[in-house]
């Protein structure tokens, strides 16, 4: 038995982040049911990651709405907007990221909700909330990425603004929300009511970057200062970042110069005594350490390194990762499918509850393949 088992929520939300706050939800147990226009659904089912499409979905859809049902209606139909609000009576969940005013012109905004399940938890997510003169821009992950200044921490310091290389905005803002609804959902079981949870693009941005952004706030508004050598954090001394080596790459994280100046035997290195020259001089150390790390294969450096504790490791591609038996020991991939024939290979939950992984073999479903079925099930 799963955690959630025996809670029943409804999917109204598209794209990344409300319906990777659903899946995670699913993977905890819950029944989640997308509710999707007939003829279109969500539209990630043709939103492609490299072309790559399965079934007449995109692959991106199969990912993030695996372990799901689908019932399709027409909101804007009385009758089966009459359908889904009986549905929403018997629902302990509901998750919807439409534009600010949607849900109000349909009827099925949380005040309305409401009072058809007082018992009900209702996930909101915007791109910038609900207030303000950004209330109704797009709220898109790379949009949020650039106004948020999360770009400014990217690259090297003659570089542009660059973006993260995934939606990692999308996803924290579907991890936050699943934090609300449990939340709320613990609450709950204590008053017997519901409750409206709302999270923001732009709030989980700000959030993510809670660690520099705290420092600017408090350090004069000085803004972040990229190394112009392999910057991997703005903040941060060397050695921290990635090195070519020989044959390949190595990342160094937090360490005392003039310690790996006598492990690597770079003399060069022992002059930087003073801790805080390893920021000031960040630069010119960072030189040192990419034209030495250059004359020898990344596995000497870390049989050097690693006895001595020094924080490193090798850079891997996905094939070498895949390859390690320290990935395969976590059983992160699973088979999801439709069907005996059609069937990929994902993520699972990177959750354990008492000590079992949590999996499921249930892919993404077909536009309302269960739309009658559920109709009949719940009395719709």
């Amino acid at each position: 038995m799963k955690p959630l088992d025996g809670l029943l929520v409804l999917d109204f939300s598209q794209f990344l982040a409300g319906p990777s706050a659903a899946l995670r939800l699913a993977d905890l147990g819950a029944r989640v049911i997308k509710i999707e226009r007939p003829g279109i659904g969500d539209l990630s089912r043709q939103l492609t990651n490299g072309d790559l499409m399965l079934d007449g979905d995109s692959v991106l859809f199969h990912t993030i709405n695996r372990n799901k049902e689908s019932f399709t209606a027409n909101l804007k139909d009385p009758d089966d907007l009459a359908r889904v609000k009986a549905l929403i009576r018997q629902a302990d969940v509901m998750i919807e990221n439409f534009r600010p005013g949607v849900m109000e012109r349909l009827g099925l905004d949380y005040a309305s909700v409401e009072e058809l399940n007082p018992r009900l938890v209702y996930g909101r997510v915007t791109g910038y909330g609900a207030e303000g003169p950004w209330r109704d821009k797009p709220g898109q992950d790379l949009l949020v990425q650039a106004i948020s200044g999360m770009t400014w921490l990217n690259g090297n310091a003659d570089m542009p603004p660059t973006p993260f290389g995934q939606s990692v905005v999308d996803l924290f803002a579907g991890a936050h929300l699943v934090q609300g609804i449990l939340a709320c959902l613990v609450r709950r079981g204590t008053t017997g009511k519901g409750g409206l949870v709302e999270v923001s693009l732009i709030e989980s941005a700000m959030d993510v970057q809670f660690e520099v952004f705290t420092t600017f706030l408090n350090d004069g508004g000085q803004l972040p200062r990229r190394s112009a050598v392999n910057n991997a954090n703005a903040y941060l001394a060397a050695p921290y970042g990635i090195y070519p080596t020989a044959d390949g790459y190595i990342a160094l994280a937090m360490a005392s110069i003039p310690r790996l100046g006598e492990l690597l035997d770079c003399p060069a290195l022992l002059a930087y005594t003073d801790p805080k020259s390893w920021f000031s001089h960040r630069d010119e150390i960072k030189r040192i350490l990419v034209d030495h790390l250059q004359t020898r294969p990344t596995a000497e450096w870390l049989s050097i390194l690693e006895p001595a504790d020094i924080w490193c490791a090798e850079v891997f591609n996905w094939h070498q990762l895949t390859a390690h038996e320290g990935f395969q020991v976590l059983k992160m991939v699973q088979t999801v499918g439709r069907s005996s024939d059609i069937k990929m290979e994902t993520t699972r939950c990177p959750i354990r509850i008492d000590g079992q992984i949590l999996v499921s073999p249930k892919g993404a479903p077909r536009l309302g393949e269960d739309t009658e079925k559920l109709a009949a099930e719940f009395h719709l």
